[in-house]
């Protein structure tokens, strides 16, 4: 897959992980530690990784704003963040319903920081 196809693989898995720690927040699933931990540890390792998917040359055939590849260090710092908040989040796992509706509003907040600047509206 090319470096689009990857990047939105990605950023779907976040967002397949961020509506299973919403299913818990909203209690339409039990809280369950282990199904916590996979949804952060997933959003965590891709936010981290998310930025390399964007080479000079991949801007088109995307939701993916020209931004991003002109302000460059602060789209880095935004997925830097939401890998850092993520990662905190595991280093102080939720343990009910409260604590993943709290990790979700911090978490949530660091992908629209980033969607709103750097992601095209569709």
């Amino acid at each position: 897959a090319g470096e689009v196809e990857k990047r939105e693989g990605m950023m779907k898995q976040i967002g397949g992980s961020m509506g299973a720690l919403a299913a818990i927040s909203k209690g339409q699933k039990p809280y369950d530690a282990e199904a916590v931990k996979a949804a952060v540890t997933t959003i965590s390792t891709n936010a981290k990784a998310f930025p390399d998917q964007f080479p000079p040359g991949s801007e088109t055939g995307s939701a993916a704003a020209p931004a991003i590849w002109e302000n460059f260090d602060d789209f880095k710092s935004k997925a830097a963040k939401l890998g850092a908040d993520a990662d905190k989040v595991l280093a102080s796992l939720p343990a009910d319903q409260a604590g993943v509706t709290a990790a979700m509003q911090t978490l949530g907040a660091d992908c629209g920081a980033c969607h709103q600047t750097y992601r095209l509206k569709k």
